[in-house]
């Protein structure tokens, strides 16, 4: 996989959420357009973008972008900050099959895992 793109609704608020929560995740981050931001890693992107149809941004039920953050005290950081950002939890930090993981939402409800 090369990228990923999840729909927002305001991207004042989708952008300071993540530049917050990527803050140290030596991420690049590049906005193109008023309507679209990527945070770059070496080989792949996670975006936000409003829509290109101009009708509101929904979330898939059933859809998650997972993230290997680290390490547990790194998930555990990270699921606290997103809740502190004004995400929502869908999963305490927990062993989870081989994974230890959370589970947030963000401003737009997409689904994030967080894991090690």
């Amino acid at each position: 996989m090369n990228y990923v793109v999840v729909g927002t609704n305001d991207m004042a608020a989708a952008k300071a959420f993540y530049d917050a929560l990527f803050a140290n995740a030596g991420l690049q981050t590049m906005s193109p357009s008023d309507r679209m931001t990527y945070w770059l890693g070496e080989d792949f992107a996670f975006a936000v973008a409003k829509p290109f149809d101009e009708k509101p941004a929904t979330n898939g039920n059933g859809t998650m972008v997972g993230f290997c953050v680290g390490t547990r005290d790194d998930v555990d950081r990270m699921h606290a900050l997103a809740l502190e950002l004004g995400g929502t939890s869908e999963g305490a930090p927990n062993q989870r099959g081989p994974k230890f993981s959370a589970y947030v939402r963000d401003l737009d409800g997409n689904k994030l895992c967080l894991s090690d």
